[in-house]
């Protein structure tokens, strides 16, 4: 049984084990199949996980739209100055499409690349919208044709092997000039996927979780060159130079683990820990 559940959690102690249970060992197929296998496989595990746990918090949130207002107003405020109707927008890992459909009404285009149908299933999508579904690290869009590319907790789902190729996809996709946003969970505070509260790692689909330092080290090898981090929250961000990131992070390393994840989730720490990635192509 999980070791503490937070009272956020609407589902019983024995759901959230099972959901554990279900998603470790979808999870163990991805991490011990190879390459080619995984192709096919991160669509195949993620459609048996939402349907073998109808209960899982990305579907139930489809049908409490109003209680993500909030929350769709402070993404499309971080994303705001770079928004405009010229715009190709490219969304990795959309889920139910809500942001990628509130994106549509500001943009020209936009793409969105998921590994699942299931997600958004019965979703209506603007005609400016287009749903297109990966292996994983495929992003099947045309080459230069994005101005601006996003993704909220997706590089820690990716099995560490195709990051590099994913990002390299990214690159590629964006036009000279072009940026993307890159949110992740930071693994010094982690994990944050339903092992949480069963395991010190991620064993569940956060096949990796990975600091800032270690995600500006594989932005480089893609090409990437220019980086800033956005820390905060909310409507809310402070931009950072990655190099101070890195430092609080470096600090946080040297610690116990637990002393070390424990400051990290808590003030002030927890706004610099949760910050997100803006690379310049």
């Amino acid at each position: 049984m999980p070791a503490k559940i937070p009272q956020s959690e609407t589902r019983s102690h024995q759901r959230v084990a099972e959901h554990y249970r279900i998603e470790k060992e979808l999870a163990g197929r991805l991490r011990s199949a190879p390459k080619e296998k995984r192709r096919q496989l991160y669509t195949a595990a993620y459609d048996e996980l939402f349907r073998r746990v109808p209960d899982h918090p990305q579907l139930t949130l489809k049908a409490s739209a109003v209680s993500r207002e909030a929350e769709m107003a402070a993404r499309l405020k971080l994303l705001s100055s770079y928004l405009s109707e010229d715009v190709t927008y490219l969304e990795i890992g959309p889920g139910d499409c809500a942001l990628a459909i509130a994106v549509a009404q500001r943009v020209r285009k936009v793409y969105a690349v998921d590994v699942s149908n299931e997600i958004a299933a019965g979703v209506k999508l603007p005609e400016n919208l287009e749903l297109v579904i990966s292996d994983g690290s495929t992003i099947p869009v045309p080459s230069g044709s994005v101005d601006l590319a996003y993704s909220d907790q997706l590089m820690e789902h990716l099995h560490p092997d195709d990051a590099a190729e994913q990002l390299g996809n990214i690159y590629q996709a964006l036009r000279p000039g072009g940026v993307y946003v890159c949110i992740t969970p930071n693994r010094l505070s982690g994990p944050h996927d339903v092992s949480r509260y069963f395991d010190d790692v991620a064993t569940g689909f956060h096949l990796r979780e990975y600091s800032v330092g270690e995600l500006v080290r594989l932005f480089r090898a893609a090409g990437f060159r220019k980086f800033k981090v956005l820390a905060g929250g909310g409507h809310f961000h402070l931009a950072l130079v990655p190099l101070l990131v890195r430092a609080a992070e470096k600090f946080l390393s040297v610690l116990p683990p637990s002393f070390g994840r424990t400051l990290a989730r808590g003030l002030p720490l927890r706004l610099i820990m949760g910050a997100k990635l803006v690379a310049r192509k």
